[in-house]
């Protein structure tokens, strides 16, 4: 299938998948997409397609960056785990040993570990956030500090939606003394020409995609609907996902990004660094980041992590139901998401990685040797969230 619409390129045994993104794009269904794969050390997919806004008066260009939100978790994950694979980091000592003003306020006990596996109970802001201080990175790291958790850190899994990144990246600037955004451009992005960044640069804006994020609050509607449902009459999967919603984590994980949903596109908000959720980049790189993770850590005589490394960090160190995450039964390594059931990402499988909001996926796959990424800028609503991304996986897998 060919079209005016899609470019790129595409091995002739992979020609279904070529087929099935150029219709996602074609049909309007994704406004503009991208989607690129790395089997073995060798790039087999690099796919792009539609428009960066919502007008479609600007094509989607090979260099297009684009926002990936929690696929950005990702990267920082593999930062950590540079950090302890150098003994520079131990993920079961306390926070408040490489950030002493975090043991306060019932976090005195609160370990690394708590934090990457998403159990430190500090998914959200007890204090009001001020509007457009995304630059201001002490104003969320000071506020995080001071507060107490909203639960005993450990005892359960609540995935820290936006705050995760502000966490891990003090962790990285307490340690290193560079932001996780300049960690990863000096040791990672530039030695492996990796075109993602982690707070863009002013000449980076006009290679932006504008998101074009949903406004109606899915989550809100479904909560409305579960709760004039008795327990009797709801399946078990459901009675969990009630049960979470009624608690409330998830409304206060991600309330920063449900206010404004026009946020994303602020030169505020690009400019900054986000590690949790503003990450933007192309997906022929994060299909390459992920590519040489499962193909031994290493490219053209440079290193990331080792394969031991990579393991124990993709190991299952925590489970759901999640709190935040409707009572779904996520499964996280240290700051990667190793079972999502949402999509293709599954530890069984030999997959790691992260999904983000928008309908993101990346992952890394250690049995086939393989680095998947497809990135959009329409977000859908939640039964089809992720419905381009695991069609594309699931038709590469039955070719592979």
């Amino acid at each position: 299938m060919s079209s005016d619409l899609v470019s790129g390129f595409c091995e002739p045994r992979f020609q279904k998948v070529r087929d099935l993104f150029t219709q996602s794009v074609e049909s309007g269904y994704e406004v503009g997409a991208t989607l690129a794969v790395e089997y073995r050390g060798e790039m087999v997919i690099n796919l792009w397609g539609g428009y960066q806004d919502a007008a479609k008066t600007r094509l989607w260009q090979e260099d297009t960056l684009v926002n990936v939100f929690s696929v950005t978790k990702g990267i920082v994950a593999t930062c950590i785990a540079r950090l302890v694979e150098e003994k520079r980091l131990d993920i079961y000592q306390p926070v408040s040993n490489y950030w002493p003003e975090y043991g306060c306020n019932g976090k005195e006990n609160t370990t690394v570990y708590d934090l990457l596996c998403h159990r430190g109970a500090m998914f959200g802001f007890r204090e009001p956030v001020p509007e457009g201080q995304w630059q201001n990175w002490t104003l969320f790291t000071e506020l995080l500090a001071k507060q107490a958790p909203y639960r005993s850190p450990g005892e359960s899994q609540s995935y820290h939606a936006l705050t995760f990144g502000w966490l891990a990246g003090e962790l990285i600037r307490r340690i290193d003394g560079r932001s996780v955004g300049q960690y990863f451009k000096d040791e990672i992005a530039d030695p492996l020409a990796l075109d993602f960044k982690i707070g863009l640069a002013l000449t980076d804006l006009d290679r932006c995609a504008d998101m074009l994020m949903m406004t109606k609050d899915n989550t809100q509607s479904l909560f409305s609907i579960l709760t004039h449902v008795p327990d009797i009459l709801l399946p078990k999967a459901l009675r969990t996902m009630k049960a979470a919603l009624e608690v409330g984590d998830n409304k206060i994980a991600f309330a920063s990004v449900l206010e404004a949903a026009d946020t994303v596109n602020s030169q505020a908000w690009r400019l900054a660094e986000v590690p949790a959720a503003n990450g933007h980049g192309t997906a022929a790189s994060l299909a390459t980041f992920y590519g040489i993770l499962t193909n031994g850590g290493a490219r053209d005589n440079y290193h990331i992590l080792k394969p031991d490394t990579l393991a124990m960090a993709t190991q299952i160190h925590s489970h759901g139901p999640d709190g935040s995450l409707f009572g779904l039964p996520y499964k996280f390594g240290l700051g990667y998401m190793v079972d999502s059931p949402m999509t293709a990402i599954s530890h069984a499988k030999g997959r790691f990685g992260h999904s983000g909001i928008g309908g993101e996926m990346t992952f890394g796959d250690k049995q086939k040797g393989l680095g998947f990424a497809f990135l959009n800028n329409q977000q859908h609503g939640m039964t089809n969230l992720y419905k381009t991304a695991n069609q594309l996986s699931s038709a590469l897998y039955k070719l592979l």
